[in-house]
């Protein structure tokens, strides 16, 4: 077996056992009447931003990070 075999039976069989726990936890919730634990690789606090443009008015007297104040000339 190549090494990229070897990395490939490596990552189903972490894949097998990372979803044997996920199982085995959902499994032990339910019996005690607890809610399930949460979905992994979804953040808990997970923050929708929209697509809307910003209110300019955030950005008024505020500098160019690195640029300085647009009414100065850098030395």
């Amino acid at each position: 077996m190549s090494l990229q075999d070897d990395l490939a039976a490596v990552k189903r069989c972490l894949e097998d056992l990372v979803r044997t726990v996920g199982q085995l936890e959902r499994s032990i919730a339910a019996e005690r009447g607890g809610p399930p634990p949460p979905v992994p690789g979804r953040p808990e606090n997970l923050v929708t931003i929209p697509d809307t443009p910003y209110d300019s008015g955030l950005w008024t007297d505020s500098d160019d990070e690195g640029l300085g104040a647009r009414d100065r000339h850098a030395p």
